[in-house]
């Protein structure tokens, strides 16, 4: 049992925060009486571990009566936000109107998604924002820690979810009014304001929680499935690369290969219960093999429940589009965890006339329960290398023989060949050859659309797939928050 995932689950039924659909002020019941609780060391660390739910890999959570996603839900997570409306993945349609939002996803067209509730759009986590600037100044200011080093750690946890939230947030989004300041927090206009803030401002808000975490944080983890230093660097790495700050995105690129991790030999391994523990999994979301979707359990993977074309799944919501998996090279070990022709258990043999797209085994069921164990990686060392390597060509006004072996070390793992000399031949042709092996090495793993992005590759990319009918980029703000006069996004 990974204990640690349960135990941070148990935290959700201790606190209660929510809010009113106005502004940013989340409600607090109770207060924070040292005589009861937290009044120990250890009580502090479970009032920090909080933090953790929205990182949780689960269906969501329920608090105060308002029911929320998380970032890794298989509903509303990073697969379906970030991978879904992109070249990887077929359209669903399945369950015509009663799968609106995915479909709308699928098709990368997120106008339907103006309706969102509280309970369905990830703008409330805002409000999430404000509890965990609460948790870091009760951390700062509370004398019952006595141990600095510990009190840095737990102040460090909370710092990683709130810089953390903040990025999905601009990454969804682009910047939304948060609160960061502790002495904001009850303050009726600072609550009440929904002025969006600069971009500048709000990078520097991510980056100030963050690289305090990096100082602070361990490089190991007190307990598996926690933050720790690797992950810290790499958030701070995308986040860099996401504002097309190469030089920094390079600076933290080096400090990240320092730290020991490397890849292994096995590219399927990596998403193996029995293998889940490596080198070059730097942080990942510990999954419960025992858990079985019930809102009391800890993590679980659900995705075999939505990759297979017949009753194995309750529909093949998720399939590779025809156009994703005709890109490998067909040695490409990558690709063996796609499935061009599936045979179900009663013989009949599914292809491309009868599936909407090949089948995404690359989380397969190990175990005896409809749910799994496999623990979800979240950033790799793989992916690592490769903003490196582009990182290292931007700043360079192209490849360099160093940038151009750190892609060829994970082709090497995957069993093709080097890249070509036309793929090397100037940084657009590098550019473009990173983004296909980001596409064949992280399908599935939520990280397509910040690529696509960052690559100026949207809408393009999804040219040739039937169906899609991209619209911006970014989300909308939900309808009932702009009605309160935050500004909508361009394209709505």
């Amino acid at each position: 049992m990974k204990r640690t995932i349960k135990y941070i689950v148990a935290i959700v039924f201790l606190f209660s925060f929510s809010g009113c659909e106005k502004g940013l002020d989340p409600t607090f019941y109770g207060s924070l009486n040292p005589t009861v609780f937290p009044s120990t060391e250890s009580e502090f660390e479970a009032y920090m571990l909080e933090s953790y739910i929205p990182f949780t890999f689960r269906w969501g959570y329920e608090q105060n009566g308002n029911w929320y996603y998380t970032f890794f839900s298989p509903e509303e997570g990073v697969v379906p936000l970030f991978d879904f409306p992109t070249d990887l993945l077929s359209v669903f349609t399945a369950w015509g109107d009663g799968g609106t939002y995915w479909e709308s996803k699928s098709r990368g067209n997120f106008i339907p998604l103006t309706g969102q509730s509280v309970s369905t759009t990830h703008f409330e986590k805002v409000r999430f924002v404000t509890r965990i600037t609460k948790t870091i100044e009760d951390l700062e200011k509370t004398d019952i820690i006595q141990d600095e080093d510990f009190r840095k750690q737990l102040i460090s946890e909370a710092k990683v979810a709130r810089g953390w939230t903040m990025l999905f947030l601009l990454q969804l989004y682009g910047p939304v009014p948060v609160i960061v300041d502790p002495e904001q927090v009850g303050n009726p206009d600072a609550e009440g304001d929904l002025t969006r803030p600069d971009r500048s401002d709000f990078v520097s808000w991510i980056v100030a929680d963050l690289e305090y975490a990096a100082e602070n944080i361990a490089e190991v983890a007190p307990d598996y499935g926690r933050f720790n230093k690797g992950l810290v660097r790499t958030l701070l790495m995308r986040l860099y690369m996401n504002e097309k700050d190469f030089v920094k995105a390079e600076e933290v690129g080096r400090e990240i290969t320092s730290m020991g991790y490397s890849l292994v030999d096995d590219y399927a391994s990596l998403f193996r219960e029995a293998t889940e523990r490596n080198s070059e999994t730097i942080f990942a979301i510990s999954c419960d093999p025992e858990s079985q979707g019930r809102g009391t359990d800890g993590n679980f993977n659900s995705f075999s429940w939505n990759v297979y074309p017949d009753g194995r799944s309750w529909a093949q919501i998720y399939g590779a589009s025809w156009k994703f998996y005709d890109s490998f090279d067909p040695s490409d070990k990558r690709r063996e965890l796609l499935m061009g022709v599936y045979t179900s258990a009663d013989g009949t043999v599914y292809d491309r006339t009868n599936m909407i797209g090949a089948v995404i085994n690359k989380f397969p069921p190990e175990g005896p329960n409809a749910y799994q164990g496999n623990d979800f990686p979240v950033a790799r060392y793989a992916d690592v290398l490769l903003l490196l390597a582009e990182a290292i060509s931007e700043n360079n006004n192209g490849p360099t023989q160093e940038a151009i072996d750190l892609v060829d070390m994970v082709r090497e793992r995957a069993g093709i060949a080097d890249l070509t000399d036309s793929d090397t031949g100037s940084k657009q042709a590098f550019n473009d050859a990173i983004l296909r092996e980001r596409g064949w090495e992280l399908y599935f793993e939520g990280q397509r659309l910040p690529d696509l992005r960052r690559h100026e590759k949207w809408p393009s990319a999804l040219d040739g797939i039937p169906g899609k009918n991209p619209g911006p980029s970014y989300f909308p703000l939900p309808q009932y928050a702009v009605l309160e006069g935050l500004v909508q996004n361009e394209g709505y």
